[in-house]
């Protein structure tokens, strides 16, 4: 990802938005009107721009004119727009790069402002774990499925991370308990046994059975990377 922060439009933009962001990883700062845009921008200048023009159309055209003419070489600028927009947009076509239709899928969207990023020489990807509907995000330990963040501790974190990073892979409760927590602790099995029903809980019933018991040996994550 960019080492700029992006600049997002309106200030508060979308809670939905907000967390994708978060959850991305990605550095971000929020303003609603041109004289915010110019004095939040940092020394670096902006390393994209986001404009939520669905919500105030003329106002986030009037920032991108304004972004377009102080940097012309600023890239990305990714516009949220609703498909009743759709129609304008091929006379504004030099005021952003690419466009998102709302409401809008969160791996859809990283997926663009990525490759924007890329395309820009700007970005590169954060470190990630994923799985089918999983992400964690290793660098602000972070975590969602289906674009829904998981509230987990520490070490559930962990644990989930550990398993999720070698699927199909069955590892034994000791294995778990040295690997995950530390050859330092003491507690028993039955502590992998708590922490996996934890995970499987907050993974909710639709996504439970990412974790599977391994009957007499422990627990694997998904399936392995080799099978059809």
């Amino acid at each position: 990802m960019s080492s700029d922060p992006l600049l997002v439009f309106p200030n508060p933009p979308p809670p939905e938005l907000a967390q994708t962001l978060d959850l991305g990883g990605w550095v971000w700062k929020a303003a609603s009107t041109i004289i915010e845009v110019d004095a939040l921008e940092p020394e670096g200048g902006w390393g994209g721009a986001i404009i939520v023009a669905e919500l105030e159309e003329d106002q986030g055209f009037a920032i991108c004119r304004h972004l377009r003419k102080v940097d012309q070489t600023l890239e990305p600028v990714l516009l949220l727009i609703s498909g009743a927009q759709l129609a304008g947009l091929e006379h504004r076509g030099e005021l952003f790069d690419d466009f998102v239709l709302t409401p809008f899928h969160p791996a859809e969207f990283e997926a663009r402002l990525q490759h924007a990023l890329w395309r820009s020489g700007r970005g590169t990807r954060p470190e990630l774990v994923e799985y089918g509907p999983l992400r964690l995000n290793v660098e602000t330990y972070q975590a969602a499925v289906s674009g829904q963040p998981l509230d987990l501790t520490y070490m559930e974190y962990e644990l989930l991370k550990f398993l999720a990073s070698s699927p199909g892979k069955v590892f034994t409760r000791e294995t778990l308990l040295s690997q995950v927590w530390g050859y330092d602790y003491y507690g028993g099995a039955r502590t992998v046994d708590v922490h996996v029903r934890r995970l499987r809980s907050k993974l909710g019933e639709e996504h439970a059975g990412l974790i599977q018991t391994v009957r007499s040996v422990g627990y694997s994550f998904g399936q392995s990377r080799w099978m059809p």
